[in-house]
């Protein structure tokens, strides 16, 4: 015979939750002042971000708050979404306060920072949950990759037309309905047929490993922390047979 529900098995106690996030972030920096924009970020708060970097700025290089602050925050909290430590709000609350830090920092300077590479991202056509696109999204930026963001509910010739025009170094789509990820062996194929050799990153619920690799380009992003890191692979020079061959089997 089951018992009713304690209290504690219905409510979640977000001040004691947040405070283990606490307890289980990294220190990013041995800067006070770096480590405070960092804290900031991990605190979601894109306002009193603002306050933060404005004050670290009277005695900090725009870029050195951006590259040893921002950033590797930014990363640290992939790290804790990855391990199941925080989840997507405080994901989407995170990336608002580093756009935000961003764009204060890329004020001061008078332009806009380098990015490392340009990355297409969107939701299968179809399909409007695009939650995994949001957090790809955010750790992509993170990351330092320019994001061209087409959405939720992608036509397939939009997609392929956006690859042409950006010239991206990758392709990453999410779907959560099988209905919907019939999408990307189509976008697939059209990517071929005009010669845009890309590496096509596809996850989400719906989405599997045997499915994505069936098909030229697909590489199977189990985990949205993968996209940054296949990225990466991407500038270090490899193709897409060459990461497939890497992180699926």
């Amino acid at each position: 015979m089951t018992h009713p529900p304690t209290s504690s098995e219905i409510f979640t106690r977000y001040d004691i939750r947040a405070e283990i996030t606490r307890q289980k972030v990294r220190r990013v920096s041995e800067d006070t002042i770096l480590q405070s924009v960092a804290d900031c970020l991990v605190s979601g708060d894109d306002t009193e971000i603002l306050v933060v970097i404005g004050k670290a700025l009277q005695k900090r290089e725009p870029l050195e708050i951006i590259n040893k602050g921002l950033i590797p925050a930014m990363k640290e909290m992939g790290r804790l979404y990855d391990e199941g430590i925080i989840f997507l709000p405080q994901i989407i609350l995170s990336s608002d306060a580093m756009v935000a830090g961003i764009s204060l920092c890329e004020e001061k300077m008078g332009q806009s920072i380098e990015k490392k590479a340009r990355v297409v991202t969107h939701t299968a056509e179809g399909d409007i949950h695009d939650i995994g696109q949001v957090i790809v999204n955010a750790l992509l930026n993170a990351a330092g990759f320019e994001v061209i963001n087409l959405g939720a509910d992608v036509p397939v010739d939009d997609v392929v037309e956006a690859c042409r025009l950006y010239k991206p170094i990758m392709l990453s789509g999410t779907a959560l309905m099988t209905t919907t990820m019939t999408a990307f062996p189509r976008i697939a194929q059209k990517m071929v047929e005009q010669g845009i050799i890309i590496p096509f990153v596809c996850g989400g619920g719906a989405v599997s490993e045997a499915f994505v690799t069936g098909y030229d380009l697909g590489i199977w992003g189990k985990e949205a922390g993968w996209a940054p890191l296949i990225a990466e692979d991407i500038l270090f020079g490899m193709d897409w047979k060459e990461i497939r061959t890497k992180w699926n089997r």
